[in-house]
Parts: structure tokens; sequence; C-alpha cells
């Protein structure tokens, strides 16, 4: 087995519908366990892996743990024999162990340093960067990747992201619990970059900074060099040329109907395109606003706070609720709400997941106003894959490294000499027998 066909595994926590799941898969890592506390993310997941053949591993070997992640249990202990992985264990040949995990990945909840927030960081209830690290020090994986909201790069959480540091890699920090400054030891890794990635440059259509973290345990990475992703420096894609074939779809049903509705429905199809292709000439190049997923905490789902409902408006695209899907809108007979609006259309779920860069085949679970809060609060793909892809780089390299060293640990030195025959065949022949 080469370095190229060497299986990388991973567990993620806090995997809501598989936005970082999609885009570590797409970058080679194959998922042991997916951890997501929303009944209907965590649906999603399991009927993705269920239908789509790309996804036959996991089917076959990882654990879609539909629980609190403070209640997860990665290994059995004996206070807990019972916990570990289920289905990992036929991949495996046993239960997981310590150190065996290639990357452990989350996104951990954004409202505790989010700019939409109260950015109470350590104090809300909903931080589970302790959790992580709880689960780092538990599984001490190769490599760690942590992905929030830009938010948490705000000065005021810097002795915050300087505690998670030195919990990791070893420093001074001051505890967040009570303000005492303490030298901590680490966990054996480097933090080899913590920074703002921008889902524009990666293909996605969208203005989507994410802050992530990138761990690899120092004795992995060795004198390897980590390589963060920056993107494609081309143009963006362009809202206009995101949606432009899923619009026309929407609208095709209307225009076939011939009379007023069909001079309504041409009028309104054009005056998007209108709008979306002038949006994309400007010089953001027609990208959309960041989309919100919002919580169960609030009401309906639309497209954010008035200033993105403002943007969306821009590209001609009514952010005021999220649409009924095709089949929907005929059935309920809701095109004038979805459609027909003099502010544009409302965009769809499975469109958001296109803005959100969902490949086309990944289904939703659960109804209009969940799956639409499981595609505003995901990781987008893209990214999750080249920060995948940068991860595997090293993990891959420092295991091609490590077999050659043994390959070279078990080769004869110069002075010893090798029998030609076996060594009892040998010993026969000296005896003349």
């Amino acid at each position: 087995m080469g370095p190229s066909d060497h299986t990388l595994t991973s567990i993620e926590i806090c995997a809501g519908a598989g936005g970082q799941a999609i885009g570590l898969h797409q970058a080679g890592f194959k998922h042991l366990a997916l951890v997501e506390i929303d009944k209907y993310a965590a649906k999603t997941l399991e009927e993705n892996i269920k239908s789509l053949e790309a996804w036959s591993w996991e089917r076959d070997y990882c654990d879609i743990v539909s629980a609190d992640v403070n209640e997860f249990r990665p290994l059995p202990d004996d206070e807990k024999p019972e916990a570990g992985l289920k289905k990992p264990v036929k991949f495996l040949n046993g239960p997981l162990r310590k150190r065996d995990l290639d990357l452990l990945a989350g996104g951990v909840p954004c409202p505790p340093f989010s700019h939409a927030g109260k950015q109470l960081g350590k104090d809300d209830e909903r931080d589970l960067f302790p959790r992580m690290l709880e689960l780092v020090e538990e599984l001490h994986p190769k490599a760690v990747m942590i992905e929030n909201v830009r938010g948490i790069k705000d000065a005021k959480f810097e002795e915050y992201r300087a505690y998670i540091e030195a919990r990791l890699q070893g420093g001074l920090a001051r505890r967040p619990e009570d303000g005492v400054e303490e030298l901590f030891s680490g966990l054996e890794y480097e933090v080899c970059e913590w920074d703002v990635l921008e889902a524009s440059r990666f293909g996605v259509p969208q203005l989507r900074p994410r802050a992530v973290l990138v761990a690899i345990r120092k004795d992995v990475l060795g004198d390897l060099k980590f390589q963060w992703p920056i993107g494609d420096l081309a143009e963006p894609q362009s809202v206009f040329d995101a949606l432009k074939d899923s619009m026309e779809d929407r609208y095709k049903p209307y225009l076939e109907m011939g009379g007023k509705m069909a001079e309504d429905a041409k009028r309104c199809l054009d005056k998007w395109k209108t709008e979306a292709s002038g949006a994309a000439k400007k010089r953001d190049g027609g990208i959309a606003p960041t989309l919100v997923g919002g919580s169960k905490k609030h009401g309906g789902a639309d497209l954010g706070p008035s200033r993105a409902k403002a943007a969306w408006r821009q590209l001609g695209v009514s952010g005021l609720g999220v649409a009924n899907s095709i089949g929907e809108c005929e059935k309920k007979k809701s095109h004038e709400r979805d459609l027909l609006r003099p502010e544009g259309p409302m965009l769809t779920v499975e469109q958001a997941a296109i803005i959100q860069g969902f490949p086309a085949d990944w289904k939703f679970s659960g109804g209009k106003t969940a799956q639409y809060r499981q595609v505003g609060n995901a990781f987008p793909p893209p990214v999750a894959k080249a920060v995948g892809q940068a991860i595997a780089k090293v993990l891959r390299a420092a295991y091609e490294r490590d077999e050659r060293a043994k390959a070279k640990s078990t080769d004869p030195l110069p002075e010893q000499v090798i029998p030609a025959l076996p060594h009892s065949l040998d010993d026969r022949q000296g005896a003349g027998v």
C-alpha cells in the first residue's frame, strides 16, 4: 500500500447537514463517525449515506451519532465498556484506540462568537471548544480541524484563542473560567494555522468568511510543512451564473401555461436576469451575502437581517422568506408568493444549497424551515475540501516518511551476510546431511 491509497480516517462533531463532511470526504477522508444533535440534520446524513454510491464506505463503517456531543464517547473504558464506535469495529478489526485516528474535525457552534449575536464567547452555554479539547485529549488524533465564524478572531477573544492554542501546543495563557495565568504543557500539537478563509475564493458564490484552526501532532508533522490553502485568485462565481439554470427551471411551468400567467412569469424572470447579471459586472462580482441559518429560538427562515436582505435585493432576490420547491410550488399554488413578487423571486432550499456549495445530489430532511436552517448553518463543502486536502497532504507525506524509516530500519547492515539458503538447510548441509 502506497501513501495515495492509505485510508485516512476522521471523526466529525457538530456535523450538521454534512457541509464539512462532504468536503473532507472529497479530500479523501473516510468518516468513522459523524455526530450531530439536531434530529433533522442527523436524518439528512443518514439518508444521503444510505442512498449515494459515493458514500458506500461510510454506509458500512460510519456511525451516525444523533446525540449531544457532550455525551459522545468514542472510546470504551473501564467505567463504560459498552461505549465506543460500533460500525468502525469491522474496518478497524477492533475498537478505535487512542492515537489511531487521523483527523478530528468539527464546526463548533458559532453563536458565542458571531457578530450577529451577543458574542458571549466562553460564557455562552453553546461554546463547545472545551468539549472539542477534551476529545482531542481523549483521541489524540494526528490532526485537528476546527471551524467557526470570523468573529472568534476579534480582539475581544484574543485571550480565549491564546488559551486554546496553549492547551494544544503548550504555552502561557489564562484559564477562561477564573482568569488565572498558567503554563500549559500542551497536548503535543503544533497549531499550524488559525486564520480566516473566504468562501468566494473557493468557487462558492457567497461572501462567507470562516475561521479555521488546523493543528497537527508534533510527532506526525516532524520536518513537514503545512501549506494553508489560499483559494482561486480568479473571478468569483456570481449568483447569476450559479442560479441561472435553476431559476429557468422554476419559471418554466408557468411560461408554458400561456396567456397572462406566461407574460407575468417572463417579465419576472427577465427582471431577475437583468438585475443578477448586472450585479455580476460590479466590483464584488455579484456574489451573495452570507446565508444565515438562524436557530430554533427564532421564527421562520429568511435570508438574514435587513442589510443582508438589501444585498439580496441588489441580486434580484427577495430575502423575506424561503420559497417552496418546484413541485410544492405547483401543488400549493404559491407562485405569486415564491416567484412573482415585485422585489423578485425568493430562493428555494435547493438554490440556497447551491449558494452554499453543496453538490446537487445531496438532499435535506425535515420541513422547509428545518432544511433551510441546515443549509444556512453549514460550512461550504468546497472550503472544507481545500483545507482537508492540505491536511491530507501532510498526513500522507508523514505516512510515506514513516514507512521509509521502517523499511530502512529492517535493511541489513553492510557487514551482515545474508545466507543464500534458509538457516535450517545451511545447518543440515554443514553437518553433512
